[in-house]
């Protein structure tokens, strides 16, 4: 009996409804493995449609073109190595998330998903039945038990393996990016080693989805816990893995530890992935945004940049009256930092013929946000001129703190069509800023150093609306503004935790209030991306129409 065996993992960049394009990406991975002697090639959950596909799933001519694919996939691939990849898969009237073995022109074998989440960004429950929980597959000269993403998460799948004769565990994922996710994986994924004693292999796809980047960061285990290989967070990347027979059965030979990156650079790569596939998945290869002398949006900026490259980008301050010469000169000083295009519009002119058209219907009226607001309009009508005019994707960006009370204005500032730090809060937005200006890698197009000039940092936040606006005016200090945020939202928390964390229960009740009242803008907001398990999107969904409130 031989007593190696070689697994060639494709941590790959799927398209959701790319078949074709994503079975392209599967044969050069095959192909890769068989040049290399591998005995099995893997790709992750859902490889084949892209995850997460959501309602597309369901639909019966994408399953029937689904299975051209996959049938056509696997007479390609016939002769060599055996071929594991995810697919949605119908068997009588029922469709699962499965896991599919071609080999020798056809499947070979097929495991189904077990355990179906449904909570924050998954609601596979919907979707998908529960296949039962089975035994492994025989490649080659072993049995291989996979555990689907969140069957790992459970021990009575890998529990059913290893009783049936696995001899080690490869796990397909399509498990997208949350602030500390890694660390649960490895958590869960140790959990299992330990309970099996079997090896274990864990394999994610990578790239940018709507509001979700999947992080890779595939890793391998040995019995014990033992890290025997770790591939980098976020690269494409195809690569072996090999295991090697003892005495006390197979082991991942120790191979690449790539290093994790921290909880900053991370954040920061996922807003770059996301938007940069986000414009490449659904074709806009340039895009604009209002550049206001502000942090929020030099900060956007800064990720466009890295994303897409200066010459892709363009910056478009639009001033009226209350914009002050520290703005003018800071939005500048950003673009020229950055390299990117910078134009000039003044909405004086727009917006004195809007007060003109508007006076007779407001006469006797007090001027009050309605004409603060108009300005936020105009620029976002302006902003889409120029998107229309030259084809270019607006972004907005409003910072979650904003976004969550409904400190922007809806068909002004939150006009556009993706937002990079709707999850990112304020005071994030501060050391994000701080972070970029001191670090550079070789995945972003931007340039080295301080592209956010200290000032723009250091300035006290204000939209520059009316004369002499802060945003304290209107809201609590960030800081403080941001832990209660941390705590309604994002661990769903309650008044009294804001008490218990030193807030003044009037000031929780007025934010808990500005929360919910705000809800209608959210739901016609763009899409952005998804740095926490408390993102306004799919994580966090609530009706528009609500009057409950805290009683506490």
């Amino acid at each position: 009996m031989a007593d190696r065996f070689r697994i060639t993992l494709g941590q790959l960049n799927p398209t959701v409804g790319d078949l074709a394009g994503n079975a392209g990406l599967a044969r050069k991975a095959w192909e890769a493995g068989r040049d290399a002697g591998a005995d099995l090639v893997a790709l992750p959950e859902m490889f084949i449609t892209g995850y997460n596909a959501q309602d597309l799933w369901m639909r019966h001519a994408f399953q029937l073109d689904v299975a051209r694919h996959v049938d056509a996939l696997a007479q390609a691939c016939a002769e060599g190595p055996a071929l594991a990849i995810g697919a949605p898969w119908v068997e009588g009237a029922k469709l699962y998330n499965a896991y599919l073995i071609l080999k020798g022109g056809r499947i070979a074998s097929q495991v189904l998903k077990h355990h179906l989440p449904n909570e924050t960004v998954f609601d596979e429950v919907r979707i998908f039945d529960a296949g039962p929980l089975g035994g492994p597959y025989s490649v080659g000269n072993s049995r291989v038990g996979s555990p689907i993403c969140e069957d790992a998460w459970h021990e009575d799948v890998a529990e059913t393996l290893a009783e049936t004769g696995a001899e080690f565990l490869l796990v397909p994922n399509g498990s997208p990016y949350n602030r500390g996710k890694f660390e649960v994986r490895l958590n869960h994924t140790v959990a299992r080693v330990v309970e099996t004693g079997l090896p274990l292999i864990y394999l994610n796809m990578v790239g940018g989805q709507d509001d979700q980047v999947f992080d890779g960061a595939s890793f391998a285990l040995n019995p014990g816990g033992e890290l025997a290989v770790q591939l980098p967070a976020f690269d494409e990347i195809v690569t072996h893995v090999d295991l090697a027979r003892t005495d006390a059965g197979w082991r991942v030979v120790l191979g690449e530890k790539a290093a994790h990156p921290d909880v900053w650079e991370q954040d920061y790569r996922v807003m770059v992935t996301s938007l940069r596939d986000y414009c490449r998945k659904t074709g806009f290869g340039k895009v604009l945004l209002g550049l206001s002398g502000g942090v929020d949006s030099a900060l956007v900026a800064a990720i466009a940049v890295d994303a897409l490259g200066a010459d892709n980008v363009r910056c478009v301050m639009l001033p009226s009256e209350y914009t002050s010469q520290a703005s003018l000169e800071d939005a500048e000083a950003v673009a020229k930092a950055l390299g990117c295009r910078y134009d000039y519009v003044p909405i004086s002119g727009p917006r004195a013929a809007v007060t003109e058209v508007l006076a007779p219907l407001f006469d006797g009226l007090q001027p009050d946000l309605t004409e603060e607001n108009i300005q936020s309009r105009l620029r976002g009508l302006l902003l889409m001129a120029l998107s229309n005019k030259f084809g270019e994707m607006l972004l907005t960006t409003g910072n979650k703190s904003e976004v969550a009370v409904g400190y922007a204005t809806i068909y002004g500032d939150m006009a556009g069509g993706y937002n990079p730090i709707k999850d990112l809060y304020k005071t994030r937005v501060f050391e994000t800023c701080r972070w970029r200006n001191q670090n550079h890698r070789d995945w972003m197009k931007g340039p080295q150093g301080a592209v956010i000039p200290p000032r723009v940092i250091d300035k006290p936040p204000s939209a520059e609306l009316r004369a002499d606006q802060q945003d304290s005016d209107s809201l609590p200090d960030y800081p403080e503004l941001d832990t209660i945020l941390e705590i309604l939202v994002d661990r769903d928390g309650s008044i009294e935790d804001c008490v218990a964390a030193g807030i003044a229960r009037e000031t929780a009740k007025h934010i808990e209030h500005l929360i919910y009242v705000s809800e209608y803008k959210r739901f016609q907001s763009a899409p952005g991306a998804r740095l926490t398990k408390g993102a306004f999107w799919l994580d966090r969904r609530y009706p528009i129409v609500n009057r409950w409130r805290d009683p506490s």
